[in-house]
């Protein structure tokens, strides 16, 4: 009988204990750091993290949460935040972050859509939650966390609990449990297409190779010399995951704190000699022109990761030539862990004229280690990568979801081939970068956030004096794109452009309202009587907006 040659390595779960594990040991004097309003940065080290995720583990043990149960965060960037993106999937409970952005109609749906039973909130963001409280029948207890700009040992009360509080009476963890690679570790919602949102549910796995994926050289290169602050959401797409990525390796880390504003990231760049961060293009088109007036030296930066839209080809221009750091396009999707592609030059392209590179850095790149991409035609049939032939952009991998969350209706987004379907429109090139050429017609991306064009029709349709309405996006200097509504009135009714912004005022995320509404005679219509929005966008092309 032969020997066995396959299957002879340990079966070693990828999880994320093995990273704060190594953490710990390894890194213990690293530093962390957070902005507090009108206060000096709190500073900790590794090694007080630890001890206090330890300690956390063991109160959300105390709090009832027990293998599975859905904890969820409503808070801002910070170490407390930190904390629990640890505690809680390494505890074997399912770290559930709460977009502090959306409107109540929505977060209701998505607490009770998890089935959250303990929700983390910062003090200043309480007031918010609390207007909806009594409609979040599984969610058993309320923990307020100090954020410098609300009490929150006032904010808690006798009704809550106190987050420091909370951790001084808790015995901490002496281990962790044992974990399967495939058990659920985070939870995020998107709401990028039409309907109620959607939950995406993380594997340790999934996360676990995405880190390890994000640290590589060609990606973002996270190592333990850097210095990286969090402008990111926490509560968007898990900050892009940089928090796992950069405990992982031992970075330093700075969380920018409560509603940050361009000039304290300016400062905390300065400050903290911040190496490596990453936001949406509108953050840095205001840092750079505060940066040009105040003189704030933010050379220590090594690179920008620009995500949720493209950066303007004269602004990554700007960045390498006045301040001498190079921006990288980064795509992906919260489907996806959540990247996807960055934009890195190969090594044969560095004598390349300036313009032939800034033709590949105004891609959004190609793909990660793991994840496989291609295009798609209407027809079905795979397109070739050949810089010109342009369709639906599908990818797989293993950080990329197969099911939404008890969401079965969404079973359209995965193909029978195993593949998800983004809803962007893309070419590929023979060099394998990606160039996004368009977005699937309901969607507008504003400032690092999707609007659904249906969502917002539909509620504009529901006004008693409204006939038809079509929602478009319209180019704006600030934050990209912005929704432009183009409502036609009943018959016989008079209706007022402020009547249509005062009704979905209460319904919409500040940032889904639109910026202005047209008053048009008929929505133009496709043969086969479907709105024809390719008109509006075409005949609003030139369409300035009113507020800059």
């Amino acid at each position: 009988m032969s020997p066995r040659f396959d299957n002879l390595m340990m079966s070693y779960p990828l999880t994320l204990t093995h990273f704060f594990e190594r953490s710990r040991r390894l890194f213990a004097r690293k530093a962390i750091a957070t902005r507090v309003p009108g206060k000096p940065l709190f500073r900790y080290t590794y090694g007080d993290f630890a001890e206090r995720t330890m300690r956390l583990a063991g109160a959300l043990a105390a709090l009832g949460v027990r293998r599975g149960d859905r904890v969820a965060t409503f808070a801002w960037n910070s170490h407390r935040h930190l904390e629990l993106y640890w505690a809680t999937p390494l505890s074997g409970a399912v770290l559930h972050t709460l977009n502090i952005r959306l409107s109540p109609l929505d977060l209701t749906y998505i607490v009770n859509h998890a089935g959250d039973s303990v929700i983390f909130a910062d003090a200043s963001l309480w007031p918010v939650l609390a207007a909806i409280r009594d409609k979040l029948p599984t969610v058993r207890q309320i923990v307020i966390m100090p954020d410098g700009v609300a009490d929150a040992a006032e904010t808690a009360g006798r009704e809550h609990r106190e987050y420091e509080a909370l951790l001084a009476a808790a015995q901490p963890v002496s281990g962790w449990p044992e974990l399967r690679e495939t058990d659920a570790a985070g939870m995020c919602y998107t709401s990028g297409t039409t309907g109620h949102p959607k939950g995406v549910v993380y594997t340790h796995r999934a996360m676990f190779l995405h880190c390890l994926a994000e640290a590589t050289t060609d990606l973002f290169g996270i190592s333990e010399n850097d210095r990286i602050l969090h402008i990111v959401p926490m509560f968007h797409a898990n900050s892009w995951c940089l928090p796992y990525t950069a405990l992982m390796a031992g970075a330093d880390q700075v969380f920018a704190g409560p509603n940050p504003q361009p000039p304290d990231i300016c400062r905390m760049i300065q400050g903290e000699k911040v190496t490596f961060t990453g936001a949406v293009p509108t953050v840095w088109i205001a840092i750079k022109e505060l940066c040009e007036k105040e003189g704030y030296d933010i050379s220590s930066l090594r690179t920008i990761a620009i995500g949720g839209s493209a950066a303007p080809r004269s602004l990554q221009q700007a960045y390498a030539k006045n301040f001498g750091v190079q921006m990288a396009h980064a795509w992906g999707m919260t489907e996806m862990t959540p990247l996807g592609t960055v934009t890195r030059l190969k090594s044969y392209m560095g004598d390349w004229s300036e313009e032939k590179k800034y033709d590949v850095y105004s891609r959004v790149g190609y793909p990660s280690v793991g994840v496989d991409v291609r295009i798609v035609a209407d027809s079905g049939a795979e397109l070739p990568w050949d810089g010109e032939s342009m369709g639906e952009l599908q990818v797989r991998g293993p950080w990329v979801v197969a099911s939404y969350y008890d969401n079965p209706e969404s079973a359209d987004r995965f193909t029978a081939d195993g593949w998800f379907r983004t809803g962007d429109v893309a070419t590929i090139d023979a060099e394998g970068y990606v160039q996004i050429t368009d977005r699937t017609k309901d969607l507008i991306k504003s400032g690092g956030e999707w609007v659904s064009s249906v969502d917002v029709e539909n509620l504009i349709m529901s006004h008693p004096k409204v006939l038809e309405a079509a929602v478009i996006a319209v180019p704006h200097p600030k934050w990209v794109e912005r929704p432009l509504a183009c409502v036609v009135p009943k018959p016989g009714s008079t209706l007022e452009p402020g009547e249509i912004i005062d009704f979905l005022r209460p319904q919409l995320a500040r940032w889904a309202l639109p910026d202005a509404v047209e008053i048009i005679d008929a929505v133009p219509k496709t043969s086969v009587g479907k709105f024809d929005k390719k008109v509006l966008r075409e005949r609003y092309k030139s369409w300035t907006p009113r507020e800059a």
